[in-house]
């Protein structure tokens, strides 16, 4: 990471959205990972530490590869845990425009099957124990 990339991180502020309805899992290299406080699905999201960045397009091919790379751990581990029917991977970025990449693990069971989750799904919150049971098997899983 060069000196003006550590200085923009240094201001890096996660969308006040996202901080609300996630709980911080880790800072996996230029990311930091979170998980939605939604236990109906694994869902994961993924924030690249970049000022004002919107697109993933618009990051240096370096972080570009680094943040896919990510993407990819983030969605072994959803598969190696939860073991779900499919994968789904997204940067919409419609409602928070900040940069993030979703890694939602579905189940043809799960209460939004066949459709997206945005909006599909009832608040179903971890209770503090299930929170500390699933963070604790992330971290494990991704050897942090």
């Amino acid at each position: 990471m060069n000196e003006v990339t550590k200085e923009a991180n240094a201001h890096f502020k996660l969308d006040e959205r996202l901080e609300a309805d996630c709980e911080f899992v880790a800072n996996i290299g230029v990311c930091s990972l979170l998980l939605m406080n939604n236990a109906s699905v694994p869902w994961f999201i993924l924030v690249p530490s970049v000022m004002q960045a919107t697109e993933l397009t618009e990051l240096p091919m370096e972080q570009q590869q680094q943040v896919l790379h990510e993407m990819n751990q983030v969605a072994a581990m959803v598969t190696s845990l939860y073991n779900p029917d499919k994968l789904n991977i997204g940067a919409l970025g419609n409602v928070v425009s900040q940069l993030h990449i979703h890694v939602i693990g579905r189940f043809t069971n799960d209460p939004a099957w066949p459709n997206p989750v945005w909006g599909q799904l009832a608040a179903n919150a971890y209770s503090e124990a299930q929170l500390e049971q699933q963070l604790t098997k992330i971290r494990a899983c991704l050897g942090l």
